[in-house]
């Protein structure tokens, strides 16, 4: 067994323990791998034992990245989550290469995406990235603005919206982290209420894993936990 197959048994066995303990079914809750940094091997090594979704910040690594997957493990079929901040010059690779789209706050930035999603392709899940704890450093869409914003989405054929995406203001307590994450699943209420049928909350990394998901998380972002710490390059 390798280091990353027995991660993925220890935050699949603890996402479990977790559901069960807050009468949650484990199999709504989808288990996306922060893979950015990591390399293709890596992937491979993670897919190859079950992973099928992987989560990438750095657009030139991710698309470098999925060419070497494929290169090295061509039977492998997976979904490619873009977590990153979009920035306009980027859309278009994006749009092309991706299942999913997490951090979208801005109109411009879906319609972009639609537009450029090409022909043949089914349209790009969207997540709206939601700063939840109104922190200036962060990006996301202030909740006020959530409901204009998944509604123009509607008429983008480009694009499907799945729900939102939060990265609540880092604390050990965990009575915060649940409120954070409360707040982002009632968000989520009012828009099912006005007719916006999302399904996804991603929301949740390796640090506050159990506040999300009893507060309703279907998408957990981990990296850590599964390829261990990483390290960036100077």
């Amino acid at each position: 067994m390798s280091l990353i197959s027995d991660n993925l048994q220890v935050v699949r066995a603890d996402l479990s323990t977790c559901a069960d303990k807050f009468g949650r079914d484990s199999r709504e809750i989808t288990l996306l791998a922060v893979s950015k940094t990591f390399a293709a091997d890596a992937v491979v090594e993670a897919a190859r034992h079950g992973q099928v979704c992987f989560g990438e910040n750095y657009l030139q690594e991710a698309i470098e990245k999925m060419h070497e997957v494929q290169r090295l493990a061509p039977e492998l079929r997976l979904e490619w989550h873009f977590i990153g901040p979009i920035q306009s010059n980027k859309t278009r690779q994006i749009a092309e290469n991706f299942n999913w789209v997490h951090a979208v706050d801005r109109e411009k930035i879906a319609q972009r995406l639609s537009d450029q999603r090409p022909t043949g392709l089914p349209a790009i899940n969207i997540c709206l990235q939601v700063n939840i704890s109104a922190e200036q450093s962060k990006s996301g869409v202030a909740p006020a603005q959530v409901l204009p914003l998944a509604l123009a989405l509607a008429a983008m054929p480009g694009v499907r919206l799945r729900g939102l995406m939060a990265v609540p203001e880092a604390s050990d307590d965990v009575a915060m982290q649940r409120a954070a994450f409360a707040q982002l699943r009632k968000l989520q209420e009012n828009l099912l209420e006005q007719g916006v049928p999302v399904d996804t909350l991603s929301m949740g990394m390796s640090g506050d894993m159990h506040a999300a998901i009893a507060e309703g998380s279907t998408m957990l972002r981990i990296g850590s936990a599964i390829f261990g710490k990483r390290t960036y390059a100077e």
